[in-house]
This record gives structure tokens, sequence and C-alpha cells, in this order.
């Protein structure tokens, strides 16, 4: 591990599907790669997967496995980029709800921006947390019972929670610090 790289050799998962906002899931991608990690899409389905960009529909990425196929222990972190669809399509999915408690379970960090804490809430994760999300979502996660905080990046225990786009610079730096101090640790 280099401090250029103090990622190298992880792997990271990012869930999503289609709907995920654009810059929500290819911002975290290019960081964490650029850390030095290996990282991997998994979704809903095979293929490709298309984001939301602004108001009408982005581009595609390729899905690496699917979601029911994911080993928790091949990964260091889980990441859940938002966007209005995205999470609400998986929520209501019970293998994508089964993973993020399994990523849980193992105490592995768990990185939700924009509406994706809408996953943490139905995962059963909210009560008791400091957590952020995108304003709108704002009373869901209070009756979750949560503490909301309007901050750009909250980090309680192996979550992290930001609120929007613009928050996507602490995020990152957040799951970097994360992953690297649970290399440290283990």
């Amino acid at each position: 591990m280099t401090d250029a790289e103090p990622l190298a050799s992880q792997r990271i998962l990012i869930m999503a599907t289609d709907g995920f906002e654009q810059s929500e899931l290819e911002v975290p991608l290019e960081r964490l790669q650029d850390a030095g990690a290996d990282v991997d899409i998994a979704s809903l389905k095979s293929g490709d997967i298309t984001g939301w960009d602004g108001d009408d529909w982005g581009d595609e990425i390729k899905v690496d496995l699917k979601i029911g196929d994911v080993k928790v222990d091949d990964y260091a972190a889980l990441v859940l980029p938002g966007g209005q669809i995205n999470p609400d399509l998986l929520r209501v999915d019970a293998d994508a709800v089964a993973l993020i408690r399994a990523f849980d379970q193992a105490g592995k960090p768990i990185a939700a921006v924009c509406h994706a804490p809408w996953l943490l809430i139905e995962a059963g994760l909210a009560k008791g947390k400091r957590l952020t999300s995108y304003k709108s979502i704002r009373t869901d996660v209070t009756n979750a019972g949560a503490d909301f905080v309007d901050e750009a990046v909250v980090v309680d225990g192996n979550i992290i929670t930001s609120r929007c786009p613009d928050d996507l610079p602490a995020f990152c730096d957040a799951i970097i610090k994360a992953v690297a101090e649970s290399r440290v640790e283990a």
C-alpha cells in the first residue's frame, strides 16, 4: 500500500440498478479506482444499467455480477448511489436488502448518498444512527429512528451517508478513510 494508492488490493462493491444518479456512481467509482481499489458493479440484472443525469436518462455502465451472486467476504465495503429511481427499485428486492444486512453484520463500511439511505431504512439499519440524506427523505430518515444531521458527510460506526452530488468529494474521502482504516485493523 502506498499513500498514492491507500486502497491497493482492496475490492469494493457498488450496488445499483437502472436510474442511479449518474454522478453518484461515476465519481465514487473513479475516486476508489484512483485510490487503488478494484471496484465491481452489482445489479438486479446482467448486462448494462442506465443512469439518470439531470432530467433525462444518462450513460450506461456495465454490470459485473448480479446481486444474488455477491459474496460479502470478497469485498471491503459497499457503496450505494442514490437518485430517486435506483434505491426505490432496490429496496423492494429481497437479495439487495439481504446483501446490505450482510455487509453490516460483517462490520464492513456501507456508504449511502442522496436517496440511498432508503436502503439503510429498509435493511433496518437506520434506528439509533446519525445519518444524513437528500432533503426530501429527511422525514423518512427520522421516522425510521435515525438522528438526522444536515452535514456533507456523516459517519456513524460502519455507516457513511451524504446528502447530494455536491457532497461527493467528502463522501469519497470518508469511504477511502474507512476502508483504509478497516484494512489496518484486520
